[in-house]
């Protein structure tokens, strides 16, 4: 099994990756992608959240040519530091950056889960140079989570996503960058660059309506319901099938 064997810097923070090389790669030949894990599930800790992503960026790298980087962001898998949500998004522009600097691609995407799906919005509306963005059961907005940051901080420490005792300074601070980082706020600003939508019709963590939402204010987005599918697309054969497909379809869109 693949694992994280790689490092990224983000903010002086060492976050563990793993980068998946297609064979015989030459810089500035092959496209990359990013896959970015989601927040921890009932079934997920902090330690394993990343785990199954190294796998899918060998299979990527090997069947489809694409330099495919997994990462796991602060506080998660082995990376240093403490939750937040705009840490996650620097440690995003971080791995592009990485990307850019060590692999020359000829161009960056990313694909997030979960929480990151929105973030992956958002990362591409303040940086030009990511191409295309799939987003896999992303929420529109973290409103849920700004409504009640108290309990996101006691479960965030249950999980591990949080170990210092002494984070954050300011629970104020901490918890204003839910409403002050919103997918549905970036989208318009990230299109009219690909976007892939793709949602468990079933999903009981973040409604199917927050899919329709985020394709309607792209104005171009391409949206995909996995029937009977929940949160969790990325163990779900038929997403990854999904998300494989929209990444061929953007691969043959630059030999145009």
């Amino acid at each position: 099994m693949a694992v994280m064997d790689d490092r990224v810097v983000s903010d002086g923070l060492n976050l563990v990756a793993h980068i998946a090389r297609p064979e015989g790669r030459q810089s500035g030949v092959w496209p990359a992608v990013v896959l970015i894990h989601g927040y921890p599930t009932v079934v997920e800790s902090a330690a394993t959240v990343a785990n199954s992503l190294p796998e899918l960026a060998d299979r990527i790298a090997a069947e489809m040519g694409w330099i495919a980087v997994a990462v796991a962001l602060r506080g998660c898998s082995g990376s240093e530091g403490q939750f937040s949500i705009g840490g996650w998004l620097d440690d995003i522009t971080a791995t592009v950056d990485h990307l850019e600097k060590e692999e020359r691609p000829l161009g960056v995407w990313l694909a997030g889960f979960g929480t990151s799906g929105g973030l992956a919005i958002c990362a591409g509306a303040r940086d030009d140079r990511i191409r295309g963005v799939a987003a896999l059961g992303a929420p529109a907005d973290f409103d849920d989570w700004a409504s009640q940051p108290r309990r996101l901080l006691q479960h965030s420490r249950e999980v591990g996503l949080i170990t210092d005792a002494a984070f954050p300074q300011s629970l104020d601070s901490w918890s204003k960058e839910f409403r002050a980082i919103r997918a549905i706020a970036c989208v318009q600003e990230y299109a009219p660059r690909p976007l892939l939508v793709a949602h468990g019709s079933d999903d009981d963590v973040v409604p199917p309506f927050d899919a329709r939402v985020l394709v309607d204010a792209h104005g171009s987005g391409e949206l995909r319901f996995v029937t009977g599918a929940g949160h969790r697309l990325r163990h779900d054969p038929r997403a990854v099938a999904v998300l494989l497909g929209w990444l061929d379809r953007q691969r043959h869109l630059l030999r145009r």
